[in-house]
């Protein structure tokens, strides 16, 4: 049994076949070519974007400002005298040991480092002046601050070594001494 095709036959034309030279594949970019691509097509949308801004806002009426106006800080910034000590003793040790750290520089893992940065409790210690008893009241009062924000702390050096900059530990000296003060010590 033969079928035939409901649909009528068409002639096709033979192609024909010409020679067309084969180009070469796109070399592989370099880095430094994609980069430079990349680098020209941003600009230039940076361009349009700036122009379509300059465009879009050139109605919006401005007022040239002047920075004196707006600056109101010096330029060379100046180490600030430590503020009035607390009147307690172990309060006022806290603050010192607070600005010790803040002028001469915060470290873990030592109580003192090769640059003269001190720990929370070198900066104590160096404050005390080898009154071990005001000492021990310090680190106790700021083992309690810790512990009030922080949980279940081991030790003031753990709390110290624990953080990678000094921002908190010096914190918490800072909030220790007002502890101390509150309660008089």
């Amino acid at each position: 049994m033969s079928q035939t095709s409901p649909f009528p036959a068409i002639d096709h034309p033979t192609p024909t076949t010409q020679s067309v030279p084969a180009a070469a594949p796109p070399a592989e970019l370099t880095l430094e070519e994609r980069l430079t691509l990349v680098n020209a097509e941003m600009t230039a949308r940076l361009d349009e974007a700036a122009v379509a801004y300059e465009v879009n806002t050139a109605h919006i009426p401005t007022e040239p400002v002047d920075l004196a106006d707006v600056v109101t800080v010096p330029l060379t910034p100046t180490l600030q005298p430590p503020p009035a000590s607390y009147p307690t003793p172990v309060a006022a040790l806290l603050q010192r040991a607070h600005h010790r750290l803040l002028t001469g520089g915060w470290c873990s893992g030592a109580l003192v480092d090769e640059d003269g940065a001190r720990c929370m409790l070198g900066a104590i210690r160096a404050e005390a002046r080898g009154d071990s008893g005001l000492e021990a009241d310090a680190a106790s009062v700021l083992l309690d601050a810790i512990r009030r924000k922080f949980g279940d702390v081991d030790s003031v050096p753990s709390f110290n070594d624990a953080h990678g900059s000094g921002r908190v530990p010096m914190r918490m000296l800072d909030q220790a001494a007002g502890l101390a003060d509150a309660r008089g010590l």
